[in-house]
C-alpha cells in the first residue's frame, strides 16, 4: 500500500499507546496515509488515569512543525492536545505559515479518567485566536459546553453550542453526542448552509480509550484523500464504531480501542 495523504498532527503523547499521538499515527497509518508529528506533552498513563504530564517547551514544538512541514507538506492538520496559552499561540503562528485549508482541532481537556488537560487561560486562547483558523472543530459534549458555556441535554441543545462554536471562526462543527445517556448515539455536523445527524446504535463498552482522538484523525485522513466533509464524518464515526465493537480488552481501566480493525492482514505474516 501507498500513502494517499501527508497529515501533520500537533497533539500529547499518550505512554499506553491507546489515546493521543500513538492513537491518530495508528489511525492514519491504518486508514492508508502518512503522519508526521508535533509532540505537545509528554504523558505517563495507563487504562486507569494519569500519572503525570511533561510539558514540551512551545519554542520545540514551534521546531517541529516548521522543520517537518519546511521538506514535506501537508496535505492536512490534525491538533489535538494544546495545554497552555503559550503552546496555543506558538501552534497558531505556525499554521498561518503552513497556509493549510485543512485543519481540523480535536479540543482535548479532560483524559478518559478524568483528569485536566488544559488551564482556563488557554480554553480563552483557544477560542480567541485557533478556532478562527479551523476548518472543523470536533468537541464532545463536555468539551462543547466549556467552549460555549451552556448546558447539553439534547439535540436542539448541540444545534445552539454548534451556532456559538460557528461565531468563532470555524467553518463546520462536528459536536459527538457519545456522553449522552441513550441506546443510541446523535452526533450533529453543522455548518451556515446544513446540519446532518449522524445517529447509531450506542456500543456499550468500557474500553474507548482514544476514541476522540481517533475519530477526529479518521475524518482528516478521508478529508486529506479528497473526500467530502459529510462523508469524511460519516466513514470515520464508522470506522471507530467498528474499533469499539472489536475492542482489544487490554488493561484494568478504560481499555483501548482496536485501530487495526480496518486492516485484513495476510495469515503468512501471522
Amino acid at each position: 500500500m501507498i500513502a494517499r495523504s501527508k497529515i501533520l498532527v500537533i497533539a500529547g503523547s499518550d505512554s499506553s499507546g491507546g489515546a493521543g499521538i500513538q492513537a491518530d499515527i495508528k489511525t492514519i497509518t491504518a486508514l492508508g496515509g502518512y503522519a508526521m508529528t508535533a509532540i505537545t506533552a509528554i504523558t505517563a498513563q495507563n487504562t486507569t488515569g494519569v500519572n503525570s504530564v511533561i510539558a514540551i517547551n512551545p519554542k520545540q514544538i514551534e521546531k517541529q512543525i516548521s522543520f517537518t512541514c519546511k521538506d514535506i507538506k501537508p496535505d492536512a492538520v490534525k491538533i489535538g492536545m494544546l495545554h497552555s496559552s503559550n503552546v496555543i499561540n506558538s501552534v497558531t503562528k505556525q499554521l498561518k505559515k503552513i497556509k493549510s485549508n485543512k485543519i481540523i482541532l480535536d479540543p482535548v481537556m479532560v483524559s478518559k479518567s478524568g483528569t485536566k488537560l488544559i488551564n482556563n487561560s488557554a480554553i480563552n486562547t483557544l477560542k480567541k485566536k485557533l478556532i478562527k483558523q479551523t476548518y472543523l472543530i470536533t468537541p464532545n459534549i463536555p468539551e462543547a459546553e466549556v467552549l460555549t458555556k451552556i448546558k447539553i441535554n439534547n439535540l436542539d441543545d448541540m444545534k445552539s453550542a454548534a451556532k456559538i462554536l460557528l461565531k468563532l471562526g470555524t467553518k463546520n462543527v462536528l459536536i459527538k453526542g457519545g456522553h449522552r445517556k441513550s441506546k443510541y448515539v446523535e452526533d450533529l455536523l453543522y455548518n451556515k448552509k446544513e446540519n446532518t445527524v449522524f445517529r447509531n446504535k450506542k456500543i456499550f463498552s468500557k474500553n474507548t480509550h482514544g476514541t476522540g482522538c481517533t475519530l477526529s484523525s479518521a475524518i482528516t485522513t478521508f478529508l486529506s484523500c479528497g473526500k467530502p466533509l459529510k462523508k469524511s464524518c460519516e466513514l470515520g464515526i464508522k470506522y471507530v464504531n467498528h474499533a469499539i465493537k472489536y475492542n482489544l480488552n487490554y488493561g484494568k481501566g478504560h481499555g483501548p480501542i482496536n485501530h487495526l480493525n480496518s486492516l485484513i492482514i495476510r495469515r503468512k505474516f501471522i
